[in-house]
């Protein structure tokens, strides 16, 4: 069985935002070789996410609105995380979006439904962060 592993990097340039990875993720499989198999792929960071979706701009709009109305930022005196970084908000919406996915990988392709993309989802950005890509397989 072989392992390929290889971390990618965003730097988002706003508090939130949304970011199609899939063709990313992509060349990882074409770079491993690896035709069948799993790949995992999940935020390094506590304040952003990798999942699953449609890529449509006003799905990406209700995800900000849901999201804000579940764990709005501010104010910020609203959390007991807040006092050294003002970033609770962005805790609660990564808890909520999920952290990884996986992802089936067959004739050196991701087994994806029709519609289906990966995404990074930044929830306090303006920073480099890391996101793992790792793939298991033959």
């Amino acid at each position: 069985m072989k392992s390929y592993r290889k971390e990618l990097v965003f730097n988002i340039n706003s508090r939130r935002g949304y970011k199609n990875i899939t063709p990313m993720v992509e060349s990882c499989i074409m770079e491993s070789g690896i035709k069948e198999g799993l790949l995992l792929c999940n935020s390094m960071h506590i304040t952003s996410s990798v999942f699953i979706n449609d890529d449509e701009s006003g799905l990406h709009r209700d995800f900000e609105r849901f999201l804000e109305r579940l764990a709005p930022e501010k104010p910020y005196s609203q959390y007991d995380h807040n006092g050294y970084e003002d970033n609770a908000d962005a805790h609660l919406k990564r808890t909520i979006m999920g952290r990884e996915v996986v992802v089936a990988v067959t004739q050196g392709k991701l087994d994806f439904g029709t519609w289906e993309q990966i995404f990074y989802g930044e929830f306090d950005g303006m920073r480099n962060k890391r996101v793992l890509v790792k793939i298991i397989g033959e």
